[in-house]
């Protein structure tokens, strides 16, 4: 009788950290669809910590932009999917007196990242601008349209995409591989936990269930 009482106890307690485990996980934290902002530098593409209307590339400077649904809107967002090859981007563009050359890859991304349009092709470009011209005036001069919100966010890159800007997605609410979006922006970043277990309830019951297997062990011991 012993025995079955100590299996009963670690079956029901194995049960209840299980439960645990899985009601303290946390839930998928919330992406961000939006253009990010890249620099080449030493072969590879860093997250610029700039902004497009501060930085001011130099001459020879590779700009780098990144349609994508980031998990955290920041340096975990995708890379452009290009090199920055300023030779090849802009080796037959001869040099001009008080003006820089910059090239720009722009890659608009996935139709799984997409807000329900397709995405144009990756393209880069080489821009010729005033030799103090900041990153956003580099890309204006070779993406147009672009579009702002009121605070200033790039929301859009030769007017991809047609409307958003920086939706925030749920994690119910991640697009969907085929491009068509589901995301209405209302995720929230703590996740929903209305749908997990009870853990104090559980916990209650373990407690109870435990006291009664020990009552009716010690029942058994006095006969």
């Amino acid at each position: 009788m012993v025995a079955a009482v100590v299996r009963f106890l670690a079956g029901l307690i194995a049960g209840v950290l299980i439960l645990l485990v899985i009601g303290a996980a946390p839930a998928q934290a919330a992406g961000y669809r939006y253009w990010s902002f890249w620099k080449w530098s030493d072969g590879a593409w860093g997250y610029q910590q700039q902004g497009p209307a501060v930085y001011v590339p130099q001459d020879g400077g590779v700009d780098g932009w990144r349609f994508a649904v980031s998990p955290d809107g920041g340096r975990e967002a995708a890379r452009p999917g290009a090199a920055g090859d300023f030779a090849t981007t802009c080796g037959g563009t001869a040099e001009q007196p008080g003006r820089k050359r910059v090239a720009v890859v722009l890659d608009f991304g996935t139709a799984a990242d997409s807000p329900g349009e397709t995405p144009p092709g990756l393209r880069t470009a080489c821009a010729v601008v005033p030799t103090g011209a900041n990153s956003a005036e580099v890309l204006a001069a070779v993406a147009p349209p672009l579009r702002y919100d009121t605070n200033g966010l790039l929301c859009a890159i030769a007017g991809y995409p047609k409307a958003g800007c920086g939706d925030q997605l749920g994690a119910a609410n991640k697009p969907a591989a085929n491009g068509a979006g589901g995301g209405s922006g209302g995720g929230s970043a703590d996740g929903d936990h209305g749908s997990g277990p009870d853990i104090g309830l559980i916990a209650g019951a373990v407690l109870v269930a435990a006291l009664a297997a020990g009552a009716v062990w010690q029942a058994r011991r006095r006969r």
